[in-house]
């Protein structure tokens, strides 16, 4: 499949996220749940690219030389420490009012990153190539996942590094992620995501390797309530999970 053949934005997911804009780098404002969640994301993602690339965290810079995408960046959680780390970063993004945000708090931060409003399609026609594709709690949120994902596979060199999280589908996520976070804790905004579009691990599994991605692992995000944090977990993958895939080499 082409990665042009389809444009799978997804208008009113997009004017979703428009709407919450401003707000990305207010760690008790409508992402508080991401801002609560990114230690443990992160060190999934600099455990799993330090595997794959052969690099030691534990020097300065670590990721010098190694090119990473953020599709669907937001206003830049990510993107800024895997620039700190040394990476060159691309963060792109559909919503194109996040792209001014991510753009002020990173030269506010002395960084420099390549901020794009586009998608991982065009990105892919253009002839974009990465070592890393991080595609963080996105793929629930496009119109054709399958699509979305042969796009991000198009943009990754032989050899890449593919790394996406997003929700499952079961009882219990509809439960915790919508209930508990839209409905009672009111984290965000009601509406923010449609369970019948989120996606079980073996389906995405199934959906990376029509991709033409081979999945490697997968890893469970667990929230505490009586601690109020986050974990990861080798077993329960009930709600939000992380895969990892990686691109044949040629």
């Amino acid at each position: 499949m082409s990665a042009t053949a389809t444009n799978t934005v997804d208008p009113s997911e997009i004017s979703k996220f428009e709407a919450m804009a401003a707000e990305w780098w207010d760690p008790n404002g409508k992402f508080k749940p991401l801002h609560m969640m990114n230690p443990v994301r992160l060190d999934y993602i600099t455990n799993q690219i330090a595997a794959e690339f052969g690099r030691d965290v534990s020097q300065p810079e670590p990721f010098k030389g190694l090119r990473i995408l953020d599709i669907g960046c937001g206003g830049g959680l990510l993107c800024e420490p895997m620039a700190r780390l040394g990476a060159t970063v691309v963060g792109a993004d559909a919503a194109e009012r996040n792209i001014p945000v991510a753009q002020v708090h990173a030269e506010q931060s002395g960084l420099d990153i390549d901020y794009r409003h586009t998608t991982a399609e065009a990105l892919a026609a253009a002839g974009e190539q990465f070592d890393i594709v991080l595609n963080m709690e996105v793929v629930e949120h496009v119109a054709d996942p399958l699509g979305y994902l042969t796009a991000c596979q198009q943009l990754l060199k032989p050899g890449g590094l593919h790394l996406c999280s997003t929700i499952n589908r079961n009882p219990k996520s509809f439960a915790m992620a919508i209930v508990g976070a839209e409905w009672v804790m009111r984290w965000l905004p009601k509406g923010t995501h449609e369970w019948n579009k989120f996606i079980t691990p073996d389906e995405l599994f199934d959906l990376l390797t029509k991709a033409r991605l081979t999945p490697v692992d997968r890893k469970g995000y667990v929230f505490n309530f009586a601690r109020f944090t986050w974990s990861i977990s080798d077993r329960d993958l009930s709600v939000n999970y992380v895969t990892a895939a990686t691109k044949p080499a040629a």
